[in-house]
């Protein structure tokens, strides 16, 4: 009998999220250029009714500013800070920071849901590492940056650095527990 040595399992996707920072106003175009390299990204857009001097209009605009996501394998990495108007990755001590997936398919139901939500925020305190645990946000994490009144929060998403502004009810919300 013959035991044959055994290796530690490859995972079968090595694609991870990441988050890059774009010149401004410039999310667009990265996108654009991102996907003709063949590169999977995301960028969500939000609706958003703008004002002229003479005329009202709905226009598409990026959730997060300056920010587009990729999906890449570690062999794209550098093909990425190549694409015209990427400036860098979202990085902690200079490594890029890899997103989870749930908070990506979070994000992507928030965007597709598009409702809007009323919370009550009196057990919640600045500080405090939130999870939403239901509807189209489930499984975001992020900090409570700023609780406005007892109807909006403040999060900022983990390991995006990006603050967005959310309506949640606060039964949707947990505090995690260190």
């Amino acid at each position: 009998m013959t035991l044959k040595p055994t290796y530690p399992l490859i995972p079968s996707n090595p694609h991870k999220w990441y988050a890059i920072y774009t010149r401004a106003r410039a999310e667009k175009k990265v996108f654009r250029f991102l996907v003709e390299d063949g590169i999977e990204a995301y960028m969500p857009l939000i609706k958003t009714l703008r004002q002229w001097s003479d005329r009202k209009k709905w226009v598409e605009e990026p959730l997060f500013r300056s920010y587009v996501f990729v999906f890449i394998s570690q062999k794209r990495y550098y093909d990425v800070l190549n694409v015209n108007g990427v400036v860098r990755y979202v990085a902690c001590e200079g490594k890029a920071v890899p997103i989870p997936p749930q908070q990506i398919e979070a994000i992507r139901s928030f965007v597709s849901e598009g409702e809007e939500v009323i919370a009550n925020m009196d057990k919640y305190r600045v500080g405090q590492e939130v999870v939403v645990t239901q509807g189209p946000m489930k499984g975001l994490e992020g900090t409570l940056v700023r609780i406005y009144g007892k109807q909006k929060v403040r999060v900022e998403i983990s390991g995006v650095g990006q603050v967005v502004f959310v309506k949640i009810p606060a039964s949707l919300l947990r505090v995690v527990q260190n």
